[in-house]
Protein backbone atom coordinates (compact mmCIF):
# COMPACT_ATOMS: atom_id res chain seq x y z
CA UNK A 1 0.00 0.00 0.00
CA UNK A 2 1.58 3.31 -1.01
CA UNK A 3 0.59 6.56 1.24
CA UNK A 4 0.31 9.34 -1.15
CA UNK A 5 2.33 12.11 0.48
CA UNK A 6 0.78 14.91 -1.20
CA UNK A 7 -2.77 13.78 -0.30
CA UNK A 8 -3.15 16.71 2.02
CA UNK A 9 -2.73 18.94 -0.75
CA UNK A 10 -5.39 17.81 -3.03
CA UNK A 11 -8.45 20.31 -3.51
CA UNK A 12 -10.53 17.47 -3.02
CA UNK A 13 -9.32 16.92 0.74
CA UNK A 14 -9.62 20.42 1.94
CA UNK A 15 -11.88 21.48 3.93
CA UNK A 16 -11.44 25.58 3.10
CA UNK A 17 -12.41 25.15 -0.48
CA UNK A 18 -16.26 23.33 -0.57
CA UNK A 19 -16.95 26.44 2.38
CA UNK A 20 -15.31 28.83 0.00
CA UNK A 21 -17.04 28.36 -2.90
CA UNK A 22 -20.73 27.72 -1.35
CA UNK A 23 -20.29 30.73 0.27
CA UNK A 24 -19.52 32.62 -2.87
CA UNK A 25 -22.71 30.67 -4.48
CA UNK A 26 -24.97 31.55 -1.97
CA UNK A 27 -24.00 35.56 -1.96
CA UNK A 28 -24.08 35.05 -5.90
CA UNK A 29 -28.17 33.86 -5.49
CA UNK A 30 -28.94 36.56 -2.80
CA UNK A 31 -27.86 38.77 -5.44
CA UNK A 32 -31.14 39.31 -7.78
CA UNK A 33 -33.06 39.31 -4.43
CA UNK A 34 -30.72 42.12 -3.07
CA UNK A 35 -30.71 44.36 -6.37
CA UNK A 36 -34.80 44.25 -6.30
CA UNK A 37 -33.70 46.25 -3.00
CA UNK A 38 -30.87 48.32 -4.27
CA UNK A 39 -28.62 46.51 -1.31
CA UNK A 40 -25.61 44.77 -1.69
CA UNK A 41 -24.95 41.13 0.08
CA UNK A 42 -22.85 43.52 3.12
CA UNK A 43 -25.33 46.60 2.96
CA UNK A 44 -27.79 43.50 3.77
CA UNK A 45 -26.23 41.97 6.69
CA UNK A 46 -25.41 45.47 8.29
CA UNK A 47 -28.99 46.64 7.78
CA UNK A 48 -30.00 42.75 9.66
CA UNK A 49 -27.93 44.24 12.48
CA UNK A 50 -29.63 47.77 12.46
CA UNK A 51 -33.21 46.27 11.91
CA UNK A 52 -32.19 44.04 15.43
CA UNK A 53 -30.32 46.58 17.06
CA UNK A 54 -31.40 50.25 15.93
CA UNK A 55 -28.53 52.28 17.04
CA UNK A 56 -25.06 50.67 17.72
CA UNK A 57 -21.71 51.95 17.58
CA UNK A 58 -19.29 51.35 14.68
CA UNK A 59 -16.95 49.24 16.91
CA UNK A 60 -19.69 46.84 17.82
CA UNK A 61 -21.17 46.73 14.38
CA UNK A 62 -17.87 45.67 12.88
CA UNK A 63 -17.55 42.83 15.26
CA UNK A 64 -21.03 41.61 14.89
CA UNK A 65 -20.59 41.47 10.72
CA UNK A 66 -16.95 40.03 11.31
CA UNK A 67 -15.42 43.55 9.39
CA UNK A 68 -12.55 45.71 9.80
CA UNK A 69 -13.72 49.55 9.43
CA UNK A 70 -11.80 49.49 6.18
CA UNK A 71 -14.66 47.63 4.50
CA UNK A 72 -17.32 48.60 7.06
CA UNK A 73 -17.21 52.58 6.74
CA UNK A 74 -17.50 52.59 2.57
CA UNK A 75 -20.88 50.03 3.25
CA UNK A 76 -22.09 52.65 5.94
CA UNK A 77 -21.33 55.93 4.06
CA UNK A 78 -23.69 54.27 1.18
CA UNK A 79 -25.99 53.26 3.69
CA UNK A 80 -26.63 56.60 4.76
CA UNK A 81 -26.57 58.09 1.33
CA UNK A 82 -29.73 56.14 0.40
CA UNK A 83 -31.28 57.64 4.01
CA UNK A 84 -31.36 54.01 5.26
CA UNK A 85 -29.12 54.86 8.55
CA UNK A 86 -27.38 57.78 10.22
CA UNK A 87 -24.01 58.12 11.51
CA UNK A 88 -22.97 60.57 14.06
CA UNK A 89 -19.94 60.97 16.96
CA UNK A 90 -21.08 60.10 20.75
CA UNK A 91 -21.64 63.29 22.78
CA UNK A 92 -20.23 61.46 25.91
CA UNK A 93 -17.44 59.99 23.98
CA UNK A 94 -16.34 61.65 20.26
CA UNK A 95 -14.28 58.26 19.35
CA UNK A 96 -17.22 56.70 19.25
CA UNK A 97 -19.36 56.68 16.00
CA UNK A 98 -22.68 55.91 16.67
CA UNK A 99 -25.18 54.44 14.16
CA UNK A 100 -28.74 54.77 13.99
CA UNK A 101 -31.24 52.84 11.25
CA UNK A 102 -33.93 55.54 10.05
CA UNK A 103 -37.45 55.48 9.32
CA UNK A 104 -36.68 54.99 5.69
CA UNK A 105 -34.07 52.00 6.85
CA UNK A 106 -36.96 50.17 9.11
CA UNK A 107 -39.70 50.27 6.32
CA UNK A 108 -36.88 48.20 4.20
CA UNK A 109 -37.18 45.79 6.81
CA UNK A 110 -40.57 44.70 5.52
CA UNK A 111 -39.56 44.72 1.70
CA UNK A 112 -36.76 42.31 2.96
CA UNK A 113 -38.99 39.98 4.30
CA UNK A 114 -39.34 37.37 1.32
CA UNK A 115 -35.54 37.00 1.10
CA UNK A 116 -34.55 34.66 3.91
CA UNK A 117 -38.22 32.44 2.54
CA UNK A 118 -36.21 32.57 -1.17
CA UNK A 119 -33.11 31.61 -0.22
CA UNK A 120 -34.23 28.79 1.85
CA UNK A 121 -35.94 27.42 -0.84
CA UNK A 122 -32.92 28.09 -3.28
CA UNK A 123 -30.98 25.41 -0.61
CA UNK A 124 -31.17 21.26 -1.30
CA UNK A 125 -30.99 20.95 2.63
CA UNK A 126 -33.79 19.91 4.86
CA UNK A 127 -34.52 21.89 8.38
CA UNK A 128 -32.77 19.86 10.30
CA UNK A 129 -29.51 19.62 7.86
CA UNK A 130 -29.69 23.19 7.77
CA UNK A 131 -29.87 23.75 11.89
CA UNK A 132 -27.08 20.89 12.05
CA UNK A 133 -25.31 23.20 9.43
CA UNK A 134 -25.74 26.45 11.09
CA UNK A 135 -24.70 24.77 14.46
CA UNK A 136 -21.39 23.09 13.20
CA UNK A 137 -20.38 26.72 11.05
CA UNK A 138 -21.03 28.76 14.53
CA UNK A 139 -18.96 26.10 16.27
CA UNK A 140 -16.25 26.51 14.11
CA UNK A 141 -16.17 30.39 14.31
CA UNK A 142 -16.69 30.58 17.94
CA UNK A 143 -13.31 27.96 18.10
CA UNK A 144 -11.59 30.70 15.87
CA UNK A 145 -12.54 33.91 17.62
CA UNK A 146 -11.51 32.51 20.81
CA UNK A 147 -8.08 31.21 19.55
CA UNK A 148 -7.34 34.06 17.43
CA UNK A 149 -5.19 33.99 14.20
CA UNK A 150 -2.90 31.05 13.88
CA UNK A 151 0.43 31.09 14.30
CA UNK A 152 2.63 31.24 10.85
Amino acid sequence: MTVDKYASLKLENQLCFPLYAVSKEIIRRYKPSLDKLDLTYTQYITMMVMWEKKQVNVKELGEKLLLDSGTLTPVLKKLEHKGYITRERSRADERNLIVRVTDKGMALEDEALFVPKQMACSLALTKEESETLYALLHKLLAHMEENGPSAD
